[in-house]
């Protein structure tokens, strides 16, 4: 879980870190103030099969795929980007066009959030055999 940018409200992205983690998955959370460089690289060196991202501050457009295109520099294609935040509904299906595999707006039920991404990794698992 990273936040990317100068957002510096982190309660949504910590609940949900929790969430995942009550539900059995293993979480890291890098903090605030992230550059997609920095998230790229923590993903690198973790060996994640997802990395979720959260943006309250209107940037997401040029974050999200940001973290994108770094993840592709370091040959990272398979990892999985979902990501959260206030965003648009036009906003949405541009960023899954530009390979966030799913967004997630205020209000979004964990129970939801854990049991997407739990198909989404079995997903990935088959097609990366």
């Amino acid at each position: 879980m990273a936040k990317p940018g100068l957002d510096g409200h982190d309660r949504g992205v910590k609940v949900i870190a929790r969430a995942l983690r009550d539900a059995g998955f293993e979480v890291i959370y890098t903090g605030l103030f992230q550059s997609p460089q920095q998230i790229a690289e923590a993903v690198l060196q973790e060996d994640a099969d997802a990395v979720g991202l959260s943006v309250l501050s209107g940037a997401h457009m040029t974050l999200f795929p940001r973290v994108v295109d770094e993840l592709s520099a370091r040959g990272l294609d398979d990892v999985v980007v979902f990501g959260g935040g206030i965003v648009p509904g036009a906003d949405i299906a541009e960023l899954k066009e530009r390979g966030v595999a799913e967004v997630f707006t205020p209000g979004a039920s964990m129970d939801v959030i854990c049991a997407w991404l739990t198909e989404a990794l079995e997903a990935r698992e088959t097609q990366l055999s």
